[in-house]
């Protein structure tokens, strides 16, 4: 494809895909060209229809000979959103088109947001593609396990070039809403085709978008038009309730606000949400609770592997006045037996991660305790992935794996490739230098099966996913036991 069949392609695609009409063809088209460098054009025709990535590609290929553009992954994702950023509806229009689309149903609103966003290019659908996806039976029901392969690694001229580059504070973080239209650098991806959409949540202004890592149907980031710190607190929860009654179809949540425990950007209030039912919601609650005072409002101990109370009821707030009780005794709770502390030398230690959604009429609020002490022996958290499963995954656990959705590594999908070569062949696993990690627990698992080629996959797989539940439950503050569950009802009975 030449660079005009490219450029020829863009704007039909734009055209067919609603981000311009007709009329705006000859514009759209001198804008891609100065942004090319070409002073000359001749409409050529393309074969068919391209692919949206076959045809930046080609733009791309073509600025990078021509000087415009580094040739490495980093610069390239900043030239081709420059590309689509001008040929994506201004935010006063994409406003506009979202809250008469509102008018007819929520749906058809987030319908017409999430499609933008993806045709825009603003979410790579041909990368997110690639993520690995499957699931895992447990006891506590259908776990989603993802390893994530579309966010790009910098490379080394990326790398090189960002601690060359000047340091900015502007926009003070990836959530903050000058991120909308920011042509990006090194160490700050670009944003020419992200539009946000103004929300009121609890009478403040905030807006909703969607995340361009998609992990799941309609990942949406719903963020505090100011930059301020995350906070749980009944705010908090009104928050989540009112955005659920704007779109009754997603659910949403927020990370803990304290480190190891909550979010990566603890310095921007936000939550996440979206449409789609997480196997922490269908699990059934296994023992009901009374808490005195409200008992308009249903509370029960979910099947879970964390420690999770969930709260339903009609009126949310009958709801958030509990929840409030709820996180304010936590806050201050000690059981030394559970080894559970509210704090030690002034740092607090107990949070909550709440997630609210609406269930035929019924509004939900599921409260997961959480604690984020370290010791010796665990200095990345007691309550966190434990060693001997850090070879699966290391990284803390958040808002979307505590409803569960494991977000593991790239590193693995090779990882697991060679392990199953290893197994097969009957290598020595432990004196390899990438495999060695995971050597006991390759033992472990050609002592549980007969390893054949054609079942060894799912078999990794599947073990994954148990490895995830495990986690889950080390990440719970009340053991899944007898034991645990009397020091679970002691805590709630502490709820006066």
């Amino acid at each position: 494809m030449t660079v005009y069949e490219a450029v020829n392609a863009l704007i039909d695609y734009s055209v067919r895909e609603n981000l311009i009409t007709e009329r705006d063809r000859v514009y759209a088209v001198n804008t891609v060209l100065g942004i090319l460098g070409l002073d000359d054009y001749e409409e050529q025709k393309a074969q068919g229809e391209p692919a949206l990535e076959e045809i930046l590609g080609t733009l791309l290929d073509y600025a990078c000979e021509k000087g415009l553009c580094e040739d490495s992954v980093v610069f390239r994702d900043l030239f081709d959103t420059k590309i689509m950023g001008a040929l994506t509806p201004r935010p006063s229009a994409v406003t506009d088109e979202f809250f008469k689309k509102y008018a007819e149903s929520p749906v058809a609103a987030t319908e017409y947001y999430y499609n933008l966003s993806r045709k825009s290019d603003y979410i790579r659908e041909y990368r997110i593609k690639n993520d690995m996806k499957w699931i895992t039976k447990t006891e506590y029901g259908d776990i989603d396990i993802t390893i994530n392969l579309s966010k790009p690694e910098k490379d080394p001229k990326a790398i090189a070039a960002a601690g060359k580059a000047k340091s900015s504070s502007y926009p003070k973080c990836q959530l903050c809403i000058e991120n909308e239209g920011y042509s990006g650098r090194v160490n700050h991806p670009a944003r020419q085709n992200h539009r946000i959409i103004p929300v009121t949540v609890n009478g403040e202004s905030w807006y909703f978008q969607y995340s361009p890592y998609v992990y799941y149907n309609e990942h949406c980031i719903v963020l505090n038009s100011k930059h301020t710190p995350m906070v749980i607190n009944r705010a908090a929860f009104n928050k989540l309730f009112d955005f659920v009654k704007l779109f009754p179809h997603y659910f949403v949540g927020s990370n803990a606000d304290l480190p190891i425990v909550g979010g990566s950007i603890l310095s921007h209030e936000h939550f996440q949400g979206g449409n789609y039912t997480f196997a922490m919601a269908k699990a059934p609650i296994e023992e009901y609770v009374s808490f005195a005072g409200f008992d308009d409002v249903e509370a029960g101990i979910v099947k879970w592997p964390m420690s999770v109370i969930r709260l339903r009821g009609k009126d949310t707030v009958r709801i958030t006045a509990l929840a409030e009780k709820i996180l304010d005794t936590w806050r201050g709770y000690t059981d030394e037996e559970a080894f559970i502390y509210a704090e030690t030398y002034d740092t607090p230690h107990n949070a909550i991660t709440p997630i609210a959604r609406c269930n035929e009429g019924v509004y939900e609020l599921d409260l997961v305790l959480r604690n984020n002490i370290t010791t010796d022996e665990y200095p990345d958290g007691y309550y966190h992935p434990h060693p001997e499963y850090h070879h699966i995954k290391k990284e803390n656990i958040g808002l979307i794996e505590v409803m569960g959705l494991a977000v593991l590594p790239s590193r693995l999908k090779k990882e697991m490739e060679e392990l199953k070569k290893a197994m097969l062949d009957g290598r020595d696993i432990s004196s390899d230098e990438l495999l060695s990690k995971h050597a006991e627990w390759a033992a472990m698992i050609k002592s549980k099966y007969e390893l054949t080629s054609e079942n060894a996959d799912e078999i990794i797989r599947d073990e994954i996913g148990i490895v995830f539940a495990a986690i889950l439950e080390q990440c719970g503050v009340f053991s899944r036991d007898e034991e645990g569950r009397a020091q679970f009802r002691k805590f709630i009975a502490s709820v006066i």
